[in-house]
């Protein structure tokens, strides 16, 4: 194991073991929050701007299935694997993919524009229509918070890195938390996960 790729280990290890701790803690069986639950422990209200400079409130969740991910363009692997894999899972939904959306979150709003962002996820191999969020460092501290994101600046210059948790989030179209979808399945695992979640919720 080289030391470039050490941390990243480290990083799926401790996103692996915060989604059991998501589904133990914040949901009932299956990893899935309770139908009665009136106020979810993972997500809340927000204040970011999109990758057009746009204003963005939890409104953006409602409305369709998101699959909320945190990372940042930097990323060397974790995060354009992630994004690769929702972008290929997401195509092979078929007729409910117009009910499916992937929201893009940085954890590192220093360098991650709005601009930045959508260059970033122009990608043809990431999922089409994909929201970037960015927003100032105390605005994303408080997502971050909010859905138990961990987060840290590793290193310093402009060749930093940041390590962060790997595991996507699923929420569902009143913008509440469903489950987590933990970092490393396939894109078929992946896809069979949201249809479930979908075919559970009701979506059409």
């Amino acid at each position: 194991m080289t030391r470039k790729f050490a941390p990243w280990i480290l990083v799926a290890v401790a996103a692996l073991v915060f989604a059991g701790l998501a589904a133990w803690r914040f949901a009932g069986p299956g990893g899935r929050a309770p139908a009665a639950s009136s106020s979810p422990a993972v997500g809340g209200p927000f204040q970011l701007a999109d990758q057009n400079g746009r204003p963005v409130d939890q409104r953006v969740l409602r409305g369709k299935w998101s699959a909320v991910f945190f990372g940042y363009t930097f990323c060397p692997d974790v995060c354009p694997t992630t994004l690769q894999t929702l972008g290929a899972a997401s195509e092979e939904l078929g007729a409910r993919g117009k009910d499916f959306q992937v929201v893009f979150v940085t954890v590192d709003p220093e360098r991650d524009t709005p601009a930045k962002l959508k260059d970033y996820l122009s990608s043809a191999a990431f999922p089409r229509g994909t929201i970037g969020l960015t927003g100032s460092p105390q605005q994303i501290a408080a997502i971050t918070k909010a859905y138990g994101v961990f987060y840290e600046k590793d290193g310093s210059g402009p060749a930093y890195a940041v390590s962060h948790s790997s595991a996507i989030y699923l929420m569902n179209p009143k913008g509440q938390y469903d489950s987590v979808i933990a970092y490393g399945l396939t894109p078929d695992q992946t896809r069979d996960q949201i249809l479930k979640a979908m075919r559970q919720g009701g979506a059409s």
